[in-house]
């Protein structure tokens, strides 16, 4: 028998991914994991590529949910060099090399 409180986070669960399918994110896979940025302040891009646009700015150490990864530009960063892009949701990505995953591959789904 399932709890009232699991139940409802069930729900939740479920009402989340309903709201990023509406908002154009079905594209993407569901999150799998959170991992925490470089101690730097990050551009995030509306593409997987320096030439696109920065639509905002994470601070230093942020936490952040990989929904997929894709090739992009190559950038060298905090972790690295790699041309690996994290999308954090709908039309944002960041360069892998300053998300702390522990990996010099792809953790996560690769996009669609």
């Amino acid at each position: 028998m399932t709890s009232p409180r699991r139940r409802a986070l069930m729900l939740a669960g479920t009402a989340a991914t309903s709201a990023m399918m509406v908002l154009g994110w079905a594209t993407t896979a569901t999150a799998a994991s959170s991992y925490t940025t470089a101690p730097v302040e990050l551009n995030v891009r509306s593409g997987p590529g320096t030439s696109y646009s920065i639509v905002r700015v994470l601070s230093a150490s942020s936490v952040v949910e990989l929904f997929c990864q894709t090739p992009g530009t190559t950038v060298s960063g905090y972790y690295g060099t790699s041309n690996i892009w994290d999308n954090i949701g709908g039309s944002a990505y960041v360069s892998d090399t300053y998300v702390h995953t522990g990996s010099d591959g792809y953790v996560t789904a690769h996009c669609s």
